[in-house]
């Protein structure tokens, strides 16, 4: 049997006195699509940002292909991190940079991946998210879309394990969101192994593996697409669905 990719095991995470994530244990298996979805504040994002530890868990363990991240120094947790893709709502890409010096770097600075080498799988992955003939460009001069597209060309550029998703379309133009989505459809087809934290309930359904339905700090349901939008079994689910999918 293959082993989880990831395993969370009693997560908890408070801020001061606000408990935003309730004693979580879920596994991730190599090549899911976990499409994470919920009530805007049910702590979706904290949880996300736990998995690589950019927030430390308040208690329980993360471990990623076996080792707990929990009980690693910072310059472990950093190796480790490199096997995970993250890309945000905001597409974080240096506006000083080309979009080809964006993609670059962190091979170059991490993996010490010489300028050649670099600079072909930059192009290769520009080509995979049909913007090489921006390669020249500034982030400026991108559209949300593109930028999004770039920002995820930039984690591809590092072969993460996992991809993780935090709201990638959440701050895009509705006409733009599906060029973001189809990129990572294409990723799901490949076999990347993903965790998705969105709002775009035709991706969940038509991509993901299992959605877990995230509200009040708990994964409230852990179910399969055609069973969850057909079938949610808790009150606080059908709360949800009813008001997204009216």
């Amino acid at each position: 049997m293959t082993k989880p990719v990831i395993e969370v095991e009693a997560l908890a995470k408070s801020f001061g006195d606000n408990e935003v994530l309730k004693d979580i244990t879920e596994k991730v298996e190599p090549g899911q699509v976990i499409v994470v979805i919920g009530p805007s504040g049910g702590g979706k994002s904290t949880f996300l940002r736990c998995l690589n530890l950019l927030e430390t868990p308040t208690s329980g363990k993360v471990a990623f292909e076996g080792q707990d991240l929990t009980t690693l120094d910072t310059k472990s947790v950093n190796a480790l991190r490199e096997k995970m893709g993250m890309v945000f709502q905001g597409f974080n890409l240096f506006p000083n940079m080309t979009v080809l010096e964006n993609i670059k770097l962190a091979p170059m600075k991490v993996k010490k991946t010489d300028d050649a080498a670099a600079t072909k799988r930059a192009h290769e992955l520009l080509t995979r998210v049909g913007l090489d003939d921006h390669a020249d460009a500034f982030p400026t001069s991108l559209s949300g879309g593109q930028a999004q597209r770039v920002a995820i060309a930039r984690a591809l550029a590092m072969d993460p394990k996992v991809m993780l998703f935090d709201e990638p379309t959440s701050a895009l133009d509705p006409e733009m969101v599906g060029e973001v989505l189809n990129v990572m459809q294409e990723l799901a087809k490949e076999g990347m192994t993903m965790v998705v934290v969105t709002h775009e309930m035709g991706f969940a359904k038509s991509v993901g593996d299992r959605i877990w339905f995230m509200a009040d700090g708990y994964i409230q349901e852990n179910n399969t697409p055609d069973n969850f939008f057909a079938h949610p079994e808790t009150d606080r689910a059908k709360d949800f669905l009813s008001k997204i999918l009216m």
